[in-house]
């Protein structure tokens, strides 16, 4: 196994850090609800996450050569799926409904994966270059699918922690606005980028 690991740790740390679907939204369900009541979420997203570097790993190959077709319809679900949580962040009271939400926070999590392109092409390319040595083999292959969920379910609570720690602040209607702002032009700006109609850096 060959495997340049210096390159693929940076690449991963940076990636899974940096603002996105998963880790705004996840700062958004802290502030909301508070960590404790978005852990379902966020293992909604590191499943999610397990399942598409799966598909990624296995099927790279085959998806690259339909890539130039399918990226960009994903892109074009993936973007209207954010921007629909961009909304609902936008209009939040940040008062908490009842056991349901917890219920559907991990569906939640585990569908944004589903429809975030940032994720797929996130493997691809892991797979396809980093990791290109071990293709034939199925074990590594799921470890190293498994190491990426862990990595994202890291990102996600760092930033579910810090929205959780400014939640106190909240009680103030003017800040509360100013959070919903913040956060939901984070994830317009990512659901823009995603789509192709910017930039995405």
């Amino acid at each position: 196994m060959n495997i340049d690991l210096i390159p693929l740790i940076s690449y991963v740390i940076v990636t899974t850090f940096t603002p996105g679907p998963n880790n705004i939204s996840s700062a958004a369900m802290g502030v909301t609800y508070g960590y404790r009541r978005t852990i379902p979420y966020l293992f909604g997203i590191s499943s999610g996450f397990f399942l598409v570097m799966l598909v990624a790993a296995y099927l790279s190959s085959a998806l690259l050569g339909i890539m130039p077709f399918a990226e960009q319809y994903l892109r074009w679900i993936g973007s209207g799926y954010i921007l629909y949580l961009a909304i609902s962040t936008l209009w939040t009271d940040y008062r908490f409904s009842g056991s349901s939400e917890d219920a559907m926070a991990f569906t939640k999590g585990f569908v944004l994966q589903l429809f975030n392109p940032k994720v797929a092409v996130y493997g691809l390319t892991l797979y396809s270059t980093f990791l290109a040595g071990i293709s034939g083999h199925i074990a590594w292959l799921s470890f190293f699918a498994a190491i990426f969920a862990m990595t994202a379910l890291a990102a996600t609570s760092t930033w579910a922690l810090c929205g959780a720690a400014i939640r106190n602040s909240l009680k103030k209607e003017s800040f509360r606005k100013a959070v919903n702002i913040v956060l939901a032009l984070l994830l317009v700006y990512t659901a823009l980028a995603l789509s192709g109609v910017m930039p995405n850096s």
